[in-house]
């Protein structure tokens, strides 16, 4: 993650009778020592450690690194690490916030409705127990990046595409927590973490070795058991990360080739088109114009 971002959503009547409305999404990097929440919210979601708040909406907090502390009316104060997520509910007073010294990255969506309501009531998801442990799962960073881009780019319609993938987001939350409970060795847990912080880091130059380090596991392990896993190696998965999302940049986004080719963590222009050319079959420019094309008929 290299940058901050969330936006508050005006949401008219046809997405509050289509029964599901997303009213905020985001996400944040709050290095140690550093002020939290950061500014630029609006007054209704100001977060004071000593007050707490109260929300009007439904909300889905993703921790991907660090921990912090979260606490509410209807449960006890509890410690948040990575691969957690936990859920604001309507009217439920609530704080949470980092670790001091180890800080946090976290990805939000609020969101509402008469089918959310009747969904969030059927015990599916229990104020109670509002946080769960979901594990490093890529798909869901992909679901979050993906709801980030629609919201970026505010194509006609988008309201109902986030939509849909907060139907998705809050499947997959519940999923993950039902697979961590079964049969995932040590090794396939370590693999998954690899993974998302692969598709978390895309913008950057990976260190791959220093993923290795962070398992904890030594390179050459690693590798051995990437593979094993995955049917490819560390290096051609990365590479193959950044050309999907290139793709999905080229069909989602308003960016200049330039810019997606920096998104992806590829320094040089010149190859990051030749590389996607040759993976794709089709130029990044040409792979635009045809699925515009195709999606215009």
């Amino acid at each position: 993650m290299r940058h901050n971002f969330f936006k508050y959503l005006n949401v008219g009547k046809s997405e509050k009778e289509s029964g599901i409305y997303v009213t905020t999404v985001g996400y944040s990097s709050v290095t140690p020592n550093d002020q939290y929440p950061k500014g630029g919210h609006p007054a209704s979601h100001q977060l004071n450690w000593a007050k707490g708040r109260i929300l009007s909406d439904y909300y889905m907090v993703f921790i991907s690194k660090g921990k912090g502390m979260f606490c509410s009316s209807h449960s006890e104060p509890t410690t948040v690490e990575e691969g957690t997520c936990f859920f604001l509910f309507p009217g439920i007073w609530h704080k949470y916030r980092p670790d001091i010294h180890s800080g946090w990255q976290e990805y939000w969506v609020g969101f509402n409705g008469q089918y959310i309501r009747q969904f969030m009531q059927s015990k599916i998801f229990d104020v109670h127990r509002p946080c769960i442990e979901i594990g490093m799962n890529r798909d869901l960073l992909v679901l979050f990046q993906k709801m980030a881009d629609a919201v970026k780019a505010s194509f006609v319609g988008y309201p109902q595409h986030i939509a849909g993938i907060t139907l998705q987001i809050l499947g997959a939350v519940y999923t993950n927590a039902q697979l961590l409970q079964v049969n995932q060795s040590p090794v396939e847990r370590a693999i998954t973490k690899a993974k998302f912080l692969m598709q978390e880091s895309l913008e950057l130059q990976v260190d791959l070795p220093a993923i290795a380090r962070q398992l904890p596991m030594g390179y050459s392990a690693f590798r051995k058991n990437f593979k094993a896993i995955t049917g490819q190696s560390p290096h051609q998965y990365l590479l193959k990360l950044r050309i999907d999302r290139a793709r999905e940049l080229l069909e989602t986004s308003l960016l200049t080739i330039e810019e997606i080719s920096e998104q992806t963590g590829f320094d040089c222009i010149q190859y990051f088109c030749t590389l996607f050319k040759k993976k794709v079959g089709q130029s990044p420019n040409s792979y635009r114009k045809n699925f515009l094309l195709y999606a215009g008929t």
